[in-house]
Protein backbone atom coordinates (compact mmCIF):
# COMPACT_ATOMS: atom_id res chain seq x y z
CA UNK A 1 0.00 0.00 0.00
CA UNK A 2 1.64 3.19 -1.23
CA UNK A 3 1.67 6.31 1.43
CA UNK A 4 -0.98 7.92 -0.53
CA UNK A 5 -3.53 5.35 0.39
CA UNK A 6 -2.25 4.92 3.85
CA UNK A 7 -3.02 8.01 5.25
CA UNK A 8 -7.00 7.86 4.51
CA UNK A 9 -7.05 4.16 5.43
CA UNK A 10 -5.42 5.89 9.24
CA UNK A 11 -7.64 8.30 9.14
CA UNK A 12 -10.22 6.04 9.04
CA UNK A 13 -9.23 3.41 11.76
CA UNK A 14 -8.37 6.15 14.35
CA UNK A 15 -11.94 7.53 13.53
CA UNK A 16 -12.99 3.97 14.55
CA UNK A 17 -11.48 3.64 17.37
CA UNK A 18 -12.28 6.62 18.77
CA UNK A 19 -16.00 5.84 17.98
CA UNK A 20 -15.97 2.98 19.81
CA UNK A 21 -14.11 3.62 22.71
CA UNK A 22 -15.85 2.72 26.16
CA UNK A 23 -16.06 6.39 28.18
CA UNK A 24 -17.77 5.71 31.34
CA UNK A 25 -18.75 7.72 34.33
CA UNK A 26 -19.19 8.27 37.91
CA UNK A 27 -21.33 11.57 39.32
CA UNK A 28 -21.83 11.99 43.01
CA UNK A 29 -23.95 14.86 44.03
CA UNK A 30 -21.76 16.68 46.98
CA UNK A 31 -24.54 16.72 49.63
CA UNK A 32 -23.02 13.97 52.16
CA UNK A 33 -20.81 11.47 52.46
CA UNK A 34 -20.15 8.51 49.36
CA UNK A 35 -21.50 5.48 50.95
CA UNK A 36 -21.03 1.75 49.59
CA UNK A 37 -23.56 1.85 47.61
CA UNK A 38 -22.16 4.68 45.34
CA UNK A 39 -18.54 2.56 45.55
CA UNK A 40 -19.73 -0.11 43.81
CA UNK A 41 -21.08 1.91 41.23
CA UNK A 42 -18.39 3.62 40.75
CA UNK A 43 -16.69 0.43 40.32
CA UNK A 44 -18.48 -1.38 38.04
CA UNK A 45 -18.11 1.88 35.60
CA UNK A 46 -14.20 2.25 36.56
CA UNK A 47 -13.58 -1.54 35.63
CA UNK A 48 -15.99 -1.79 32.39
CA UNK A 49 -13.77 1.36 31.28
CA UNK A 50 -10.23 -0.33 32.30
CA UNK A 51 -11.31 -3.67 30.95
CA UNK A 52 -11.97 -1.44 27.79
CA UNK A 53 -9.29 0.38 27.69
CA UNK A 54 -11.40 3.38 27.66
CA UNK A 55 -12.04 6.47 29.81
CA UNK A 56 -13.38 6.70 33.49
CA UNK A 57 -14.75 10.27 34.25
CA UNK A 58 -15.67 11.82 37.98
CA UNK A 59 -17.81 14.22 37.77
CA UNK A 60 -19.07 16.58 40.59
CA UNK A 61 -22.55 16.88 39.82
CA UNK A 62 -23.01 20.08 42.21
CA UNK A 63 -25.83 22.23 40.47
CA UNK A 64 -27.19 22.28 43.95
CA UNK A 65 -25.60 25.48 45.59
CA UNK A 66 -28.04 25.60 48.48
CA UNK A 67 -26.90 22.10 49.94
CA UNK A 68 -22.81 21.56 48.13
CA UNK A 69 -20.95 20.96 50.58
CA UNK A 70 -17.13 21.09 49.95
CA UNK A 71 -16.68 18.64 52.78
CA UNK A 72 -18.37 16.32 51.08
CA UNK A 73 -16.50 16.92 47.81
CA UNK A 74 -13.18 16.22 49.98
CA UNK A 75 -14.39 12.97 51.20
CA UNK A 76 -15.68 12.07 47.61
CA UNK A 77 -12.07 12.37 46.46
CA UNK A 78 -10.40 10.97 49.79
CA UNK A 79 -12.57 7.90 49.35
CA UNK A 80 -11.33 7.54 45.82
CA UNK A 81 -8.11 7.61 46.83
CA UNK A 82 -7.95 5.48 49.63
CA UNK A 83 -9.49 3.02 47.72
CA UNK A 84 -7.46 3.15 44.44
CA UNK A 85 -9.96 4.05 42.07
CA UNK A 86 -8.35 6.44 39.22
CA UNK A 87 -10.03 8.64 36.95
CA UNK A 88 -9.22 10.23 33.32
CA UNK A 89 -8.48 14.09 32.90
CA UNK A 90 -9.20 16.33 36.04
CA UNK A 91 -12.30 16.18 38.39
CA UNK A 92 -15.36 18.17 35.96
CA UNK A 93 -17.49 20.42 38.30
CA UNK A 94 -21.22 20.73 36.88
CA UNK A 95 -20.97 24.36 38.85
CA UNK A 96 -18.32 25.57 36.45
CA UNK A 97 -20.60 24.62 33.25
CA UNK A 98 -24.06 26.75 34.08
CA UNK A 99 -22.83 29.24 30.45
CA UNK A 100 -22.83 25.55 28.60
CA UNK A 101 -26.54 24.23 29.99
CA UNK A 102 -27.43 27.79 29.38
CA UNK A 103 -26.94 27.86 25.73
CA UNK A 104 -28.55 24.63 25.21
CA UNK A 105 -31.97 25.34 27.00
CA UNK A 106 -32.02 28.81 24.58
CA UNK A 107 -31.42 26.68 21.63
CA UNK A 108 -34.45 24.42 23.04
CA UNK A 109 -36.20 27.76 23.16
CA UNK A 110 -35.29 28.48 19.79
CA UNK A 111 -36.54 25.81 18.12
CA UNK A 112 -39.80 25.30 19.83
CA UNK A 113 -38.92 22.08 21.75
CA UNK A 114 -39.01 23.59 25.08
CA UNK A 115 -41.10 26.92 26.76
CA UNK A 116 -41.53 29.23 29.36
CA UNK A 117 -44.03 28.27 31.87
CA UNK A 118 -45.47 30.64 34.06
CA UNK A 119 -47.67 28.65 36.06
CA UNK A 120 -47.30 29.34 39.92
CA UNK A 121 -46.06 26.85 42.91
CA UNK A 122 -49.90 27.95 44.46
CA UNK A 123 -51.42 26.73 40.70
CA UNK A 124 -50.00 23.82 40.56
CA UNK A 125 -50.47 22.39 44.17
CA UNK A 126 -54.25 23.01 43.80
CA UNK A 127 -54.33 21.77 40.08
CA UNK A 128 -52.78 18.32 42.05
CA UNK A 129 -55.24 18.43 44.86
CA UNK A 130 -58.00 18.53 41.85
CA UNK A 131 -56.45 15.81 40.20
CA UNK A 132 -56.18 13.21 43.05
CA UNK A 133 -59.56 14.23 44.07
CA UNK A 134 -60.71 12.89 40.45
CA UNK A 135 -58.67 9.80 41.05
CA UNK A 136 -56.17 11.29 38.31
CA UNK A 137 -52.17 11.41 38.46
CA UNK A 138 -51.72 14.33 39.87
CA UNK A 139 -49.23 16.06 36.96
CA UNK A 140 -48.93 19.51 34.83
CA UNK A 141 -51.76 20.25 32.63
CA UNK A 142 -49.07 21.80 29.64
CA UNK A 143 -51.04 24.90 30.07
CA UNK A 144 -48.51 27.06 28.70
CA UNK A 145 -47.07 24.39 25.96
CA UNK A 146 -48.31 26.40 23.24
CA UNK A 147 -49.35 29.72 25.41
CA UNK A 148 -48.91 33.23 22.96
CA UNK A 149 -50.74 35.55 25.34
CA UNK A 150 -49.39 38.11 27.45
CA UNK A 151 -47.38 36.87 30.63
CA UNK A 152 -49.46 36.86 33.93
CA UNK A 153 -46.94 39.59 35.88
CA UNK A 154 -44.63 39.32 38.50
CA UNK A 155 -44.17 35.53 37.55
CA UNK A 156 -40.81 34.52 37.44
CA UNK A 157 -41.11 31.24 34.53
CA UNK A 158 -39.16 28.17 34.68
CA UNK A 159 -38.29 26.59 31.32
CA UNK A 160 -40.04 22.92 30.94
CA UNK A 161 -39.31 20.82 27.62
CA UNK A 162 -41.85 19.25 25.30
CA UNK A 163 -42.30 16.22 26.11
CA UNK A 164 -43.53 13.88 23.04
CA UNK A 165 -47.56 13.76 23.76
CA UNK A 166 -48.11 10.26 21.61
CA UNK A 167 -46.14 7.21 21.09
CA UNK A 168 -43.84 5.41 23.76
CA UNK A 169 -40.05 6.19 24.96
CA UNK A 170 -37.84 2.74 24.62
CA UNK A 171 -34.84 1.89 25.24
CA UNK A 172 -32.79 -1.34 25.93
CA UNK A 173 -31.26 -1.84 29.63
CA UNK A 174 -28.47 -3.69 29.86
CA UNK A 175 -29.18 -5.10 32.91
CA UNK A 176 -33.18 -5.31 32.51
CA UNK A 177 -33.79 -6.06 29.25
CA UNK A 178 -36.25 -3.56 27.18
CA UNK A 179 -37.67 -0.70 29.16
CA UNK A 180 -40.57 0.88 27.44
CA UNK A 181 -42.59 3.73 28.91
CA UNK A 182 -45.72 5.32 27.54
CA UNK A 183 -46.00 8.97 26.06
CA UNK A 184 -48.78 9.46 28.42
CA UNK A 185 -46.86 8.72 31.53
CA UNK A 186 -44.25 11.65 30.67
CA UNK A 187 -44.53 15.19 31.72
CA UNK A 188 -43.26 18.54 30.39
CA UNK A 189 -40.63 18.48 32.74
CA UNK A 190 -38.48 21.21 34.17
CA UNK A 191 -35.16 21.96 32.69
CA UNK A 192 -34.60 25.38 34.14
CA UNK A 193 -36.04 26.88 37.53
CA UNK A 194 -37.53 30.11 37.70
CA UNK A 195 -34.08 31.41 39.22
CA UNK A 196 -32.29 30.15 35.64
CA UNK A 197 -30.16 27.50 37.32
CA UNK A 198 -30.84 23.82 35.31
CA UNK A 199 -31.89 20.97 36.99
CA UNK A 200 -30.76 17.68 37.13
CA UNK A 201 -32.25 15.66 33.96
CA UNK A 202 -31.33 18.22 31.48
CA UNK A 203 -27.70 19.07 32.85
CA UNK A 204 -26.79 14.92 32.67
CA UNK A 205 -27.73 14.44 29.58
CA UNK A 206 -25.95 17.50 28.11
CA UNK A 207 -22.63 16.52 30.53
CA UNK A 208 -22.80 12.76 29.26
CA UNK A 209 -22.87 13.82 25.56
CA UNK A 210 -20.68 16.31 25.56
CA UNK A 211 -17.92 14.27 27.50
CA UNK A 212 -18.83 11.43 25.17
CA UNK A 213 -20.36 9.16 27.91
CA UNK A 214 -20.79 5.70 25.69
CA UNK A 215 -22.11 3.50 29.10
CA UNK A 216 -24.29 4.55 31.63
CA UNK A 217 -23.76 2.10 34.69
CA UNK A 218 -26.06 3.13 37.58
CA UNK A 219 -28.43 2.57 40.16
CA UNK A 220 -31.87 1.71 39.50
CA UNK A 221 -33.53 4.17 41.53
CA UNK A 222 -32.58 6.29 38.70
CA UNK A 223 -34.42 3.99 36.37
CA UNK A 224 -37.26 6.68 35.41
CA UNK A 225 -34.98 9.56 35.01
CA UNK A 226 -33.61 7.78 32.15
CA UNK A 227 -36.44 8.21 29.62
CA UNK A 228 -36.64 11.85 30.23
CA UNK A 229 -33.02 11.99 29.51
CA UNK A 230 -33.75 10.11 26.49
CA UNK A 231 -36.13 13.03 25.57
CA UNK A 232 -33.26 15.93 26.44
CA UNK A 233 -31.11 13.34 23.90
CA UNK A 234 -33.05 13.19 20.97
CA UNK A 235 -34.41 17.22 21.56
CA UNK A 236 -30.90 18.46 20.84
CA UNK A 237 -29.91 15.47 18.72
CA UNK A 238 -27.49 14.33 20.66
CA UNK A 239 -26.16 10.39 20.80
CA UNK A 240 -28.06 8.59 23.28
CA UNK A 241 -25.29 5.91 25.57
CA UNK A 242 -26.10 2.37 26.90
CA UNK A 243 -27.91 2.12 29.95
CA UNK A 244 -27.40 -0.06 32.41
CA UNK A 245 -29.17 0.27 35.63
CA UNK A 246 -27.70 -2.01 39.06
CA UNK A 247 -30.51 -3.60 41.31
CA UNK A 248 -30.00 -1.86 45.39
CA UNK A 249 -28.20 -3.54 48.07
CA UNK A 250 -30.38 -4.78 50.73
CA UNK A 251 -29.37 -5.32 54.40
CA UNK A 252 -29.78 -9.35 55.38
CA UNK A 253 -33.41 -8.72 56.35
CA UNK A 254 -34.20 -7.90 52.52
CA UNK A 255 -34.91 -4.52 53.45
CA UNK A 256 -33.35 -0.89 52.26
CA UNK A 257 -29.77 -0.90 54.08
CA UNK A 258 -29.76 1.49 56.41
CA UNK A 259 -26.53 3.50 57.91
CA UNK A 260 -26.67 0.91 60.62
CA UNK A 261 -26.31 -2.06 58.27
CA UNK A 262 -23.65 -0.51 56.45
CA UNK A 263 -24.75 2.06 54.20
CA UNK A 264 -22.13 4.34 56.02
CA UNK A 265 -19.13 6.73 54.40
CA UNK A 266 -16.59 4.82 52.77
CA UNK A 267 -14.43 6.14 54.84
CA UNK A 268 -15.86 4.74 58.19
CA UNK A 269 -14.82 1.49 56.67
CA UNK A 270 -11.32 2.21 56.73
CA UNK A 271 -11.94 3.90 60.50
CA UNK A 272 -13.50 0.19 61.13
CA UNK A 273 -9.95 -1.11 59.68
CA UNK A 274 -11.17 -2.87 56.56
CA UNK A 275 -8.48 -2.59 53.60
CA UNK A 276 -9.40 -1.24 50.86
CA UNK A 277 -9.01 -4.67 48.03
CA UNK A 278 -11.04 -6.04 50.68
CA UNK A 279 -13.83 -3.95 50.51
CA UNK A 280 -13.73 -3.88 46.16
CA UNK A 281 -13.93 -7.52 46.16
CA UNK A 282 -16.78 -7.15 48.70
CA UNK A 283 -18.51 -4.63 46.41
CA UNK A 284 -17.81 -6.55 43.04
CA UNK A 285 -19.50 -9.62 44.58
CA UNK A 286 -23.08 -7.67 45.32
CA UNK A 287 -24.90 -7.81 42.10
CA UNK A 288 -22.25 -9.38 40.18
CA UNK A 289 -20.38 -13.08 39.99
CA UNK A 290 -18.29 -15.22 37.69
CA UNK A 291 -19.09 -19.02 38.67
CA UNK A 292 -18.46 -19.53 42.12
CA UNK A 293 -15.22 -17.44 42.49
CA UNK A 294 -14.59 -15.60 45.59
CA UNK A 295 -11.96 -13.59 46.16
CA UNK A 296 -10.31 -11.75 42.96
CA UNK A 297 -7.47 -9.18 42.28
CA UNK A 298 -8.27 -5.99 40.70
CA UNK A 299 -6.51 -7.13 37.53
CA UNK A 300 -9.12 -10.22 37.76
CA UNK A 301 -11.53 -7.86 38.25
CA UNK A 302 -10.81 -5.84 34.90
CA UNK A 303 -10.28 -8.94 32.70
CA UNK A 304 -13.94 -10.80 33.83
CA UNK A 305 -16.48 -7.77 34.57
CA UNK A 306 -19.34 -7.45 32.24
CA UNK A 307 -22.15 -5.13 33.44
CA UNK A 308 -24.44 -7.29 30.79
CA UNK A 309 -23.62 -9.94 33.59
CA UNK A 310 -25.13 -7.67 36.40
CA UNK A 311 -28.13 -9.30 38.37
CA UNK A 312 -31.37 -8.31 37.86
CA UNK A 313 -32.22 -9.18 42.01
CA UNK A 314 -31.31 -6.84 44.62
CA UNK A 315 -28.25 -8.27 46.54
CA UNK A 316 -27.72 -8.91 49.95
CA UNK A 317 -25.30 -7.02 52.48
CA UNK A 318 -23.62 -9.81 54.54
CA UNK A 319 -20.95 -8.13 57.32
CA UNK A 320 -19.70 -11.88 57.78
CA UNK A 321 -18.61 -12.21 53.94
CA UNK A 322 -16.84 -8.77 54.25
CA UNK A 323 -14.74 -10.08 57.54
CA UNK A 324 -13.81 -13.07 55.47
CA UNK A 325 -12.18 -11.47 52.77
CA UNK A 326 -10.95 -9.15 54.94
CA UNK A 327 -9.17 -11.45 56.94
CA UNK A 328 -8.32 -13.18 53.95
CA UNK A 329 -6.61 -9.90 52.54
CA UNK A 330 -4.57 -9.25 56.35
CA UNK A 331 -3.17 -12.89 55.66
CA UNK A 332 -1.79 -12.40 52.51
CA UNK A 333 -0.54 -8.44 52.95
CA UNK A 334 3.30 -7.78 54.02
CA UNK A 335 4.14 -7.28 57.55
CA UNK A 336 5.67 -3.81 56.63
CA UNK A 337 2.55 -2.79 54.83
CA UNK A 338 0.99 -3.91 57.90
CA UNK A 339 2.71 -2.24 60.59
CA UNK A 340 2.32 0.81 58.86
CA UNK A 341 -1.42 0.39 58.43
CA UNK A 342 -1.59 -0.53 62.34
CA UNK A 343 0.00 3.38 62.93
CA UNK A 344 -3.34 4.56 62.05
CA UNK A 345 -5.12 2.47 65.32
CA UNK A 346 -1.97 3.52 67.94
CA UNK A 347 0.30 1.06 67.54
CA UNK A 348 3.43 2.03 66.38
CA UNK A 349 6.21 -1.48 65.62
CA UNK A 350 8.52 -0.23 63.61
CA UNK A 351 11.34 -0.37 66.04
CA UNK A 352 9.98 -3.21 68.03
CA UNK A 353 12.65 -5.99 68.06
CA UNK A 354 9.89 -8.64 67.84
CA UNK A 355 7.85 -7.46 65.41
CA UNK A 356 8.19 -9.74 62.90
CA UNK A 357 6.81 -12.00 65.51
CA UNK A 358 3.97 -10.45 66.36
CA UNK A 359 2.25 -9.60 62.98
CA UNK A 360 2.61 -13.05 61.88
CA UNK A 361 0.92 -14.05 65.22
CA UNK A 362 -2.11 -11.40 64.78
CA UNK A 363 -2.53 -11.65 61.01
CA UNK A 364 -3.72 -15.27 61.06
CA UNK A 365 -6.23 -14.38 63.42
CA UNK A 366 -7.90 -10.69 63.01
CA UNK A 367 -10.42 -9.97 60.98
CA UNK A 368 -9.72 -5.94 60.49
CA UNK A 369 -6.91 -4.07 61.12
CA UNK A 370 -8.13 -2.06 64.06
CA UNK A 371 -9.14 -6.09 66.07
CA UNK A 372 -4.96 -6.97 65.07
CA UNK A 373 -4.43 -3.40 66.68
CA UNK A 374 -6.49 -4.41 69.72
CA UNK A 375 -5.17 -8.00 69.79
CA UNK A 376 -1.37 -6.68 69.58
CA UNK A 377 -1.97 -4.00 72.51
CA UNK A 378 -3.51 -6.99 74.83
CA UNK A 379 -0.08 -8.37 74.08
CA UNK A 380 2.03 -5.62 74.60
CA UNK A 381 0.48 -4.37 77.61
CA UNK A 382 0.19 -5.71 80.99
CA UNK A 383 -3.33 -6.88 81.84
CA UNK A 384 -4.80 -5.03 84.57
CA UNK A 385 -7.40 -7.62 85.41
CA UNK A 386 -7.83 -10.76 84.79
CA UNK A 387 -11.63 -11.98 83.38
CA UNK A 388 -13.62 -13.71 86.18
CA UNK A 389 -14.68 -17.09 83.87
CA UNK A 390 -11.07 -17.63 83.04
CA UNK A 391 -9.92 -17.80 86.81
CA UNK A 392 -12.49 -19.86 87.70
CA UNK A 393 -11.98 -22.12 84.81
CA UNK A 394 -7.83 -21.62 85.05
CA UNK A 395 -6.70 -20.83 88.53
CA UNK A 396 -7.90 -24.70 90.02
CA UNK A 397 -6.52 -27.97 91.22
CA UNK A 398 -2.36 -27.73 91.37
CA UNK A 399 -2.11 -24.73 88.93
CA UNK A 400 0.22 -22.44 91.61
CA UNK A 401 2.33 -25.44 91.95
CA UNK A 402 2.89 -25.29 87.92
CA UNK A 403 2.92 -22.15 87.37
CA UNK A 404 6.07 -21.86 90.12
CA UNK A 405 8.04 -24.77 88.31
CA UNK A 406 7.58 -22.85 84.71
CA UNK A 407 8.62 -19.68 86.71
CA UNK A 408 12.29 -22.15 88.22
CA UNK A 409 12.94 -23.67 84.54
CA UNK A 410 12.54 -20.08 82.84
CA UNK A 411 14.39 -17.94 85.30
CA UNK A 412 17.31 -20.76 84.62
CA UNK A 413 17.53 -20.35 80.82
CA UNK A 414 18.31 -18.24 78.10
CA UNK A 415 14.91 -17.93 76.29
CA UNK A 416 14.63 -15.23 73.12
CA UNK A 417 12.70 -17.13 70.89
CA UNK A 418 9.02 -18.83 70.52
CA UNK A 419 10.84 -22.45 70.04
CA UNK A 420 13.11 -21.40 73.51
CA UNK A 421 9.72 -20.60 75.95
CA UNK A 422 7.76 -23.64 73.93
CA UNK A 423 10.68 -25.67 75.70
CA UNK A 424 10.34 -24.57 79.31
CA UNK A 425 6.34 -25.32 78.64
CA UNK A 426 7.21 -28.57 77.66
CA UNK A 427 10.00 -29.60 80.21
CA UNK A 428 7.04 -28.83 82.82
CA UNK A 429 4.30 -30.81 81.15
CA UNK A 430 6.43 -33.45 81.17
CA UNK A 431 7.77 -33.40 84.73
CA UNK A 432 4.54 -33.02 86.58
CA UNK A 433 2.78 -35.45 83.70
CA UNK A 434 -0.36 -33.45 82.50
CA UNK A 435 -1.84 -32.36 79.35
CA UNK A 436 -0.61 -29.11 77.86
CA UNK A 437 -4.32 -26.96 79.07
CA UNK A 438 -3.07 -27.81 82.94
CA UNK A 439 -0.49 -25.01 82.45
CA UNK A 440 -1.55 -23.18 79.30
CA UNK A 441 -4.67 -21.94 80.96
CA UNK A 442 -3.43 -20.39 83.98
CA UNK A 443 -0.35 -19.22 81.78
CA UNK A 444 -2.36 -17.63 79.18
CA UNK A 445 -4.84 -16.35 82.43
CA UNK A 446 -1.32 -14.71 83.60
CA UNK A 447 0.00 -13.35 80.28
CA UNK A 448 -3.00 -11.82 78.87
CA UNK A 449 -5.91 -11.81 81.42
CA UNK A 450 -8.23 -13.67 79.44
CA UNK A 451 -8.86 -17.17 77.88
CA UNK A 452 -8.19 -16.43 74.27
CA UNK A 453 -5.31 -15.32 72.25
CA UNK A 454 -2.27 -15.99 69.94
CA UNK A 455 -0.05 -19.03 70.62
CA UNK A 456 1.65 -18.51 74.28
CA UNK A 457 5.28 -19.53 73.14
CA UNK A 458 4.43 -16.75 70.45
CA UNK A 459 3.60 -14.32 73.28
CA UNK A 460 6.08 -14.92 75.69
CA UNK A 461 8.76 -14.12 72.92
CA UNK A 462 7.33 -10.93 72.06
CA UNK A 463 7.28 -9.61 75.78
CA UNK A 464 10.29 -11.15 76.74
CA UNK A 465 11.92 -13.64 79.75
CA UNK A 466 11.85 -10.64 81.94
CA UNK A 467 7.92 -9.41 81.46
CA UNK A 468 6.76 -12.95 81.23
CA UNK A 469 8.38 -13.70 84.62
CA UNK A 470 6.68 -10.24 85.80
CA UNK A 471 2.57 -11.23 84.99
CA UNK A 472 3.39 -14.94 86.07
CA UNK A 473 4.13 -13.51 89.48
CA UNK A 474 1.37 -10.66 89.61
CA UNK A 475 -1.24 -13.22 89.11
CA UNK A 476 0.58 -15.65 91.93
CA UNK A 477 0.58 -13.10 94.49
CA UNK A 478 -3.13 -11.88 93.23
CA UNK A 479 -4.32 -15.08 93.89
CA UNK A 480 -2.69 -16.32 96.91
Amino acid sequence: MNQGALRPFLVKLAKNIEVSMVVTRFAPSPTGYLHIGGLRTALFNWLWARKNGGKFILRIEDTDLVRNSKEATEAILEAFKWVGLDYDGEVAYQSKRFDIYKRYIQKLLDEGKAYYCYMSKEELDKLRQEQIQRGERPRYDRRYRDFTGTPPQGVKPVVRIKAPLEGDVVFEDGIKGTITIRAEELDDFIIARSDGTPTYNFVVAIDDALMGITDVIRGDDHLYNTPKQIIVYEALGLKIPRFYHVPMILNEQGKKLSKRDGAMDVMEYKRMGYLPEALLNFLVRLGWSYGDQEIFTLKEMIELFDPKEINKAPSAYNLSKLDWLNAHYIKNTPNEKLISLLEDFGLFLANHDKKEILVDALKERAKTIKEMAQMAKEILEEPQSYDEKGVKKALKGEWREILELFLQKLQAKEAHLPVDFHQVVEEVVQERKIGFGKIGQPLRLALLGKMAGPDLSDIMAIIGKDKTIQRVEKLLKRYQ
